[in-house]
């Protein structure tokens, strides 16, 4: 684990800011604060009473930075900083706990005492992935990371191999979705303390599952946030940014506040073991130093894994395939980035609707084809919808640069009621995606509940009040009234009060629906089991399909293994189709062959009608609303 020197005292820190316990049992405090002449730290010495202080002076090293060494405090022991003469205590910018929440005093936390059990995890590669989505809040009834770390062994059984857990730095109020974080460095109280959640880490790599942590790089909370107090230069002036102001990474005194964001990547990565992050919004993460942010804490955070492999995703709104190239090419040295295009087409496909931020989407087999084949749709094409071209080309990119999903926390919140997909489009419909999604070679990814159909929604919820909550309200009603069905006089009265504690109880799941909708549980588990062990569709290549397109409703894909294995899957959003003609060559079988139904969704099993032959004296019979799998079998020698 690197080292830091501060310039004040010769210690051997791990990271250049925040409270740590060192191997001598004194307690580091160091601080970034060009702003104020003087800052002191105030130690509760006793925690059960507030009134007992001490205050300490910081020595100041140059550049902003202020360092205190002391034996005056121990682990456990809650503090915050004094600046000038002032007489507000405020928490520590990178706290690694706020018991009270951001606005509360921190506690120093000493991470070298949790007995870690996983020496032998050597982390994960882009291959063979499975990534499920998680709000710990909403997970579980309980809501915490020990709740949570009891689901694990049944994730993995499924066949999940990665989670993705929704952003945990400390943010304010008693519920929320944590894209508000103010202290980065802190894993929000709401859910455990920080050793749960190192134990929560420990538990997932025993049952085979990595944890990849999301994180907002591209602005910080408005509330609680006390970072101007301490320093002018951490937002920018020169950028907008929709939820906040931007951050500063290419202005004056940018190299500090990139330290801040650097040390942040290695923290987590160090001190908790994870197995990469999912980089929020990284198109409005505004850089135009020579080597951007983003791939500078990606450098960092692959040196701190040493020898683990760790797995870093980006979210990426304009569809910029820079995200996942080289940084030798000019990128950020992603792993795999969030692909909305087959999102928004798969959703207009199954739905039929395309108002809003889908009208730019048919939902068309072409373009389902197109997303198969080359991941994102738009590659700099003209986008209504934005006025402007949308996305860039990805030519060489693999599939598992892609991570594919029809269902995440965004799309499933961005409705009127929060319905899940499978409640707006027919159970046929939602199968045969389900299977077309399942089986692609891109990366796909699961939001929780979805595999079993949960019929609780997922809303957004803020913990806010008074004129920020007000605001939160409206830009809810605004954003939403994109769709025609939401921006009705009843339906902007129905709309959910993303402030109420009622919205975020009613989008808990309801884990016991795993056996109620066993039908599609068995859907999903099924599909993943074939993902997995099919020797053709576990290769993960786009280059290996071809497509066709049967019908206005049905696309054809063919995919090549190694020896000539070959899968057809025919995928039909629309009536049965009757093919009398066949002059598709996809459609032939190898020669000596024909082919047999290998797998199909509308199963009885499945809550399906059942499907008769493909193949038939007359053509092809090709069953409404499903997905079929044909594989080839040796033709019968009379």
């Amino acid at each position: 684990m690197p080292m830091h020197k501060s310039r004040g005292h010769q210690t051997d820190r791990r990271l250049p800011i925040g409270a740590e316990v060192l191997s001598d049992g004194k307690i580091s405090f160091r601080v970034w604060a060009p702003k104020p002449l003087r800052v002191h730290v105030v130690l509760a010495v006793d925690s059960s009473n507030s009134s007992s202080q001490e205050e300490l002076r910081l020595q100041e090293e140059g550049d902003g930075y202020f360092s205190l060494l002391t034996d005056r405090a121990k682990a456990g022991a809650r503090y915050g900083f004094k600046l000038d003469h002032g007489h507000r205590i405020l928490p520590d910018p990178a706290s690694r706990f706020q018991p009270d929440g951001p606005a509360g005093l921190s506690q120093i936390i000493d991470s070298r005492t949790f007995p870690w059990s996983d020496a032998n995890w050597k982390g994960v590669g882009p291959r063979g992935q499975v990534i499920y989505e998680m709000h710990l809040g909403t997970f579980t009834p309980e809501g915490t990371y020990a709740a949570a770390a009891r689901e694990f062994a049944e994730l993995a059984r499924i066949g999940i191999t990665m989670i993705e857990v929704m952003p945990v730095a400390d943010f304010p109020g008693r519920f929320g979705w944590g894209y508000d974080g103010v202290s980065l460095f802190a894993p929000t109280r709401l859910y455990g303390r920080p050793d749960d959640f190192r134990r929560f880490v420990d538990e997932a790599h025993r049952a085979g599952l990595a944890v990849i942590l999301d994180v907002v790089y591209n602005h910080f909370g408005n509330v609680d946030n006390y970072l101007a107090e301490f320093a002018d230069n951490f937002q920018s002036k020169r950028y907008k940014n929709e939820w906040a102001a931007a951050i500063n990474f290419d202005d004056a005194n940018c190299s500090t506040v990139r330290e801040f964001f650097e040390a942040n990547a290695r923290y987590w990565i160090e001190e908790f073991h994870l197995d990469g992050y999912r980089y929020d919004a990284t198109h409005a993460v505004h850089d135009c130093s020579k080597e951007h942010i983003l791939a500078a804490v990606n450098r960092v955070a692959r040196e701190a894994a040493g020898d683990r492999t760790i797995y870093l995703v980006a979210e990426n709104a304009i569809g910029e395939a820079r995200t996942v190239k080289p940084a030798s090419q000019g990128g950020f040295d992603m792993d795999v980035v969030w692909n909305d295009d087959f999102h928004h087409s798969a959703r207009v496909r199954v739905t039929g609707s395309n108002a809003g931020y889908y009208s730019d989407y048919c939902g068309t087999p072409e373009e389902l084809a197109a997303a198969l084949k080359h991941g994102f749709i738009y590659q700099g094409q003209w986008a209504v919808w934005t006025h402007e071209p949308r996305g860039t080309p990805t030519t060489g990119l693999p599939a598992t640069a892609f991570v594919n999903f029809i269902q995440n926390h965004d799309q499933v919140s961005n409705s009127q009621t929060g319905q899940r997909l499978h409640e707006l489009t027919s159970p046929g419909r939602y199968r045969a995606i389900t299977a077309l999604w399942l089986l692609a070679p891109q990366t796909p990814m699961f939001f929780q509940g979805q595999e079993f159909a949960a019929s609780t929604p997922f809303l957004y919820f803020a913990d806010y009040s008074g004129d920020m909550a007000n605001a939160v309200r409206r830009g809810r009603a605004e954003f939403l009234s994109q769709f025609p069905a939401s921006s009705t006089p009843e339906a902007k009265r129905e709309l959910a009060d993303p402030c109420d504690i009622a919205t975020m109880t009613r989008s808990r799941l309801d884990l016991s629906e795993r056996e109620k909708h066993r039908h599609i549980y068995d859907l999903h588990i099924d599909l993943l089991k074939l993902r997995r062990e099919d020797p053709v569709f576990r290769q993960q290549s786009s280059e290996a399909l071809e497509t066709a397109v049967l019908s206005a409703d049905c696309l054809a894909v063919r995919y090549a293994g190694e020896e000539g294995a070959v899968r057809l899957v025919l995928a039909n959003f629309g009536p049965d189709l009757h093919l009398t003609v066949l002059s598709q060559p996809l459609l032939a079988p190898p020669p000596g062959f024909n082919w047999a139904v290998l797998w199909h969704s509308n199963a009885i099993s499945y809550g399906g009608p059942g499907i008769g032959p493909v193949e038939t004296e007359e053509g092809w019979a090709i069953a409404g609303e499903a997905t079929v799998i044909l594989h080839p079998q040796p033709v019968k020698v009379a």
